[in-house]
């Protein structure tokens, strides 16, 4: 796979450069850049399979790349390099984006390249770049990005009812259906906004302004506005009253 580094500091670059060389031998670094002007004429002249980004830079900021293509031709994947906190890098998770944090740690260079090699033949990096600023200009994440069979689907949060552990696979019930992503229920809890979302059960995630009714019998459970039926721990409904702000 051929590679473009394009981020203000010269040691970084270098830096990713060696790392790239011992770490990720199938990545051939064909050229990098000190800034977004000059990186986007060096896309256009070697037609990288992928390009690592840095977010911070002088004049022209990392996200701003979709200024300079047109959705068309983004054939590439981005990994972008960042200092960002936590806050921020939960964006570039809403939308299944790479990333690496500074320092560089080789362990993570070989995920993010493992990650951005198997979303090179997808077509929706436009779309994920475009809510992905979005997302860090308006400190609101709306959407969250759900891997399936022919790319990646978009989902509101606020149109998911619940979501259900099915081993490894999570089972997401929204508005417009079932969804089934085949990674587990623990990764997205991380994701969801903590103040519509609880943990009700070690196998749900309730989404709580899509809750009917509180059961008492057979157990304690939830029942959905679209009649479905979410589980709910005896641990777990003192932390529910509280959110829903009941005595």
């Amino acid at each position: 796979m051929k590679a473009v580094i394009i981020d203000d500091e010269s040691k970084a670059r270098n830096l990713l450069d060696s790392l790239l060389s011992e770490y990720c031998p199938e990545v051939t670094v064909v050229g990098s850049a000190p800034d977004l002007p000059s990186g986007v004429d060096l896309i256009r002249s070697t037609q990288p399979n992928i390009v690592f980004l840095d977010v911070e830079m002088p004049t022209y900021s990392g996200l701003q790349i979709l200024d300079f293509f047109s959705p068309g031709e983004i054939q590439f994947q981005i990994i972008f390099t960042t200092a960002y906190d936590e806050y921020a890098i939960k964006a570039f998770e809403l939308n299944a984006i790479a990333y690496l944090l500074k320092p560089l740690r080789p362990g993570q260079l070989k995920e993010a390249v493992l990650k951005a090699e198997k979303q090179i033949s997808q077509e929706s990096i436009s779309e994920q770049l475009e809510s992905l600023k979005q997302g860090l200009s308006t400190n609101k994440f709306g959407k969250i990005a759900l891997p399936v069979t022919d790319g990646i689907l978009f989902v509101k949060q606020s149109n998911i009812i619940s979501l259900r552990a099915d081993g490894m696979y999570t089972e997401f019930n929204t508005t417009n259906g079932k969804i089934v992503v085949s990674k587990p229920l623990k990764t997205f809890e991380k994701l969801l906004d903590k103040e519509l979302f609880l943990r009700t059960h070690r196998s749900y995630i309730a989404n709580i302004s899509f809750i009917k009714q509180l059961v008492r019998r057979n157990g304690k459970y939830l029942l959905m506005d679209d009649d479905s039926v979410v589980s709910l721990s005896a641990e777990r409904m003192d932390q529910l009253l509280e959110l829903l702000d009941i005595d």
